[in-house]
Parts: C-alpha cells; sequence; structure tokens
C-alpha cells in the first residue's frame, strides 16, 4: 500500500514539480496531496497523511502554527521545508511538533531518503510492544507513554524520542550530534544545541513529579541514561 504524503506549500511550482517527480520515480510507494496554504493543509489531515512536508513561511498562517494546530491530530512525521537558518526557528519547529527539516533549495534524491527513512523508523516504532520500569517510571514504547508513578509526562514528539532513544540504552554516553541523527534521522552538527534545549525540557518536566535524575550529563562527552 502506497504511504501517503500530505504537501503544504503556498508555492504552486514547488508542489507541481513535488507531486510529478514523486508520480514518476515512486508512484508505487507514495500517494501525493498538496495544500497550497496553512489552512488548506489542515483542512486535508482527514486524508490521514502517513508523512508532511510542511512549508514554514507561509502567509496568514505559517508553518509553525499549522504544525501546532495538527500535532494533536497526527502522530506522523513532520517535517518542514524552510529557507530560514536561525537556531531559534529551529527550535521553535521542533517544540511545536515537528520532527526534522530541510533546508530549501533541497535536492529531489536527498528529500526522498529523507522521507523514507522516516517511514522506515515509524515502521519500526509501530513493532515494539515492550516496556520498561525503573522504580517510580514506567515507559510503553508501544504507547508512547511515560508516568512517574501516576503521573503522565506531556512529552512532545522529539523529547519523547530522546528520552525513548537514552531509556533504551541504558550506562551508553552518547554525545548530542548522535542523539539528534538517531531520532531525527541525519546528522547536523550545527543543530547539537537544539538537544541541549530539548533534555533540558525533559528534566524540567522530569522534576515536577521525582527527584531522581535519569538523564546524567557526562561533561565534554553527551549524555546517558542512569541505570
Amino acid at each position: 500500500m502506497a504511504c501517503r504524503i500530505l504537501i503544504i506549500d503556498d508555492d504552486i511550482e514547488l508542489l507541481k514539480m513535488l507531486k510529478k517527480y514523486f508520480t514518476l520515480n515512486a508512484a508505487d510507494q507514495y500517494e501525493i496531496i498538496t495544500a497550497q496554504n496553512g489552512m488548506e493543509g489542515i483542512d486535508k489531515i482527514n486524508a490521514q497523511p502517513d508523512l508532511i512536508l510542511l512549508d514554514i513561511n507561509m502567509p496568514k498562517i505559517d508553518g509553525i502554527e499549522v504544525c501546532q494546530k495538527i500535532r494533536e491530530q497526527v502522530n506522523c512525521p513532520i517535517i518542514f521545508l524552510t529557507a530560514r537558518v536561525e537556531e531559534q526557528d529551529i527550535v521553535n519547529g521542533l517544540s511545536a511538533g515537528g520532527d526534522d527539516y530541510i533546508l530549501k533549495p533541497f535536492r529531489l534524491k536527498e528529500l526522498e531518503a529523507r522521507i523514507a527513512a522516516h517511514l522506515k523508523r515509524e515502521v519500526r516504532r509501530s513493532h515494539k510492544t515492550n516496556c520498561r520500569f525503573q522504580g517510580e517510571l514506567s515507559i510503553d514504547y508501544a504507547a508512547k507513554t511515560v508516568q512517574i508513578q501516576e503521573n503522565t509526562l506531556e512529552l512532545t514528539r522529539l523529547e519523547y524520542e530522546i528520552l525513548a532513544f537514552l531509556s533504551m540504552h541504558p550506562g551508553m554516553v552518547f554525545d548530542k550530534e548522535r542523539i539528534y541523527e538517531r531520532v531525527c534521522g541525519f546528522d547536523a552538527e550545527g543543530d547539537s544545541r537544539v538537544v541541549t534545549e530539548l533534555i533540558r525540557r525533559i528534566r524540567n518536566k522530569l522534576q515536577q513529579y521525582t527527584q531522581t535524575e535519569y538523564i546524567e550529563t557526562v561533561w565534554g562527552m553527551g549524555y546517558r541514561w542512569t541505570k
């Protein structure tokens, strides 16, 4: 069955190019749905896409706001298409519920590879059925939920992915670049500070219910999940 991709961008020529590219090169793998602005994109999430490509810089309602509005309704990967390179824009996009971003102009093969990597990762995640229990903390990898005693942590998608990744490898040290590559699907040294911000938020949410330090900083090396 073909994976359904929703592309939301106000650049009509780009939409035509992407639809033509995937139709000619991977019609048996992908079904392409397009939206020419944020509001139309919000309306079309009823199509239940498997992945969303979302432009950040759109009039009236930009990609960040679109992401915030739809994230509660969709759990699929969201990849931002952006010409912006400011760190705060990246942080804002990931905090809004985005999973990845690719800079314009991009190579079509790179975009296709990025899409394939995210979709394969979704398949692997859907097969996880195990849970982890560590004292007061429980992680259900199938339901993607984290609880401390009776309290459920409200985590963004990327916050959960980082927590899940580290908890699956207790005692192992991972640098910021490796964590970002693992949870987002690509290596980008310039974005390592985003991981620092996300881990800070995870810790703050954990500290609302426990004093236990589950994520330890190994100075000069990275982070590890405490055993």
